[in-house]
């Protein structure tokens, strides 16, 4: 017997470290056998319903979000927090029939967007509050399934159908969303994963206003910039029942205009790494690498091994998977595993340098990554 060369054992040993991940993947892949299903319209809720929307600079993008929500019967108010804004998306808003709140002063250690959530809570009457992002395009069964969703859960967020612009958008979209997938399985979970685990999305969420205020969650994680996530696996350690639920039916966001616009700020906050010990970033890269780029490399280079081609052939089914995640799903989606090399490199690049500037201002970095930010004896400003 040969003995063993050191480039034998790297191969072996990559080899090893790749069957597991594959293995991790396929089982994170499987709870999607037993997902909840997605979100159907429902009879009138009781109780009122506030719609919360804070915008920077969204003149551009936010009236189709607001003729939608105005269009639902069971939306009592639709609050506007204008955020600084400096191109005329106050005027517009009101011009739309929304209350238009103007954000105070940002107080410091605050991200903006949690500051103006904080404040349109606080000017919300409605008994269930739910948040979109400007570039949401909500059907009015939305707000009556989420208000029946919060006699489950204390906290929902909705994971919508995405909109891409052309081939090369919905390729790279969807290989970054594949990346969450893999990390994270699929939407709906029937059990809750743990707390360091949980995931949300912040374009939509829906919560009891009264509790969210004696929580003042938007202030224990004013620092984060992954600020949905963060919320999530905050109140979640606190004892809340969150919930991930599918509405595709019922939700569409048109994200980015561009795929440089993709790549930069989809990008940026793929990693969730000041919500995320070192540990499982580190353990989260390698499944990508391992499961995701790697076979994609060697099919390149003519020299895929068995288990390359099999995890491959794992990466067509979630591709036909994500189908119902695209309004108009298409070769985009199809050339997506080709993509995937280069949203391993967008994420490990995105945990290395992490950026913290999003519209005109710059956010200090955070300390602990792992760990939400606890209200301090300014929490109240």
């Amino acid at each position: 017997m040969r003995p063993l060369t050191a480039a034998s054992c790297v191969v072996r040993t990559l080899a090893v470290a790749q069957g597991v991940a594959g293995v991790v993947v396929v089982a994170r892949l499987a709870r999607g056998r037993r997902r909840l299903p997605p979100l159907r319209p429902v009879p009138a809720p009781d109780g009122t319903i506030s719609v919360v929307i804070p915008a920077r600079d969204e003149a551009a993008r936010i009236g189709p979000c607001l003729r939608a929500v105005r269009g639902a019967a069971t939306v009592n108010e639709v609050i506007v927090v204008d955020d600084g804004s400096s191109d005329g998306t106050a005027e517009v808003a009101a011009s739309l029939g929304a209350k238009v709140v103007t954000a105070g002063p940002l107080p410091a250690g605050w991200v903006g967007k949690q500051w103006a959530l904080r404040e349109g809570v606080a000017a919300a009457g409605g008994d269930v509050v739910v948040t979109l992002d400007a570039d949401a395009r909500p059907e009015p069964g939305l707000f009556g399934a989420l208000a029946g969703a919060l006699e489950r859960y204390d906290l929902v967020s909705a994971a919508p159908r995405f909109v891409c612009d052309g081939v090369l958008e919905q390729a790279l979209h969807a290989s970054m969303l594949a990346t969450l997938v893999y990390r994270f399985g699929p939407v709906g979970p029937a059990s809750p994963p743990p707390p360091h685990r949980v995931v949300a999305n912040g374009q939509c969420l829906a919560f009891r206003r009264a509790r969210m205020s004696e929580a003042d969650g938007f202030a224990l994680v004013r620092d984060r910039m992954t600020d949905d996530v963060a919320l999530a696996r905050c109140l979640a350690g606190r004892g809340w029942s969150v919930g991930f639920l599918d509405a595709g039916g019922l939700l569409e966001v048109d994200m980015h205009d561009s795929v440089r616009e993709l790549w930069r700020e989809w990008g940026r906050s793929l990693p969730l790494r000041d919500v995320t010990g070192p540990g499982w970033q580190a353990a989260d890269l390698a499944v990508i690498w391992l499961t995701g780029a790697l076979p994609v490399l060697r099919l390149a280079a003519g020299r895929p091994t068995g288990l390359d081609l099999a995890l491959l052939a794992v990466r067509l089914l979630l591709t036909g998977a994500l189908r119902g995640s695209y309004r108009g799903p298409g070769a985009g989606l199809l050339l997506s595993p080709l993509l995937d090399p280069a949203s391993a490199f967008r994420l490990t690049q995105a945990t290395l340098r992490p950026v913290r500037t999003w519209r005109g201002r710059t956010y200090p970095a955070v300390s602990g990554g792992a760990r939400p930010a606890r209200p301090g004896r300014n929490a109240d400003r």
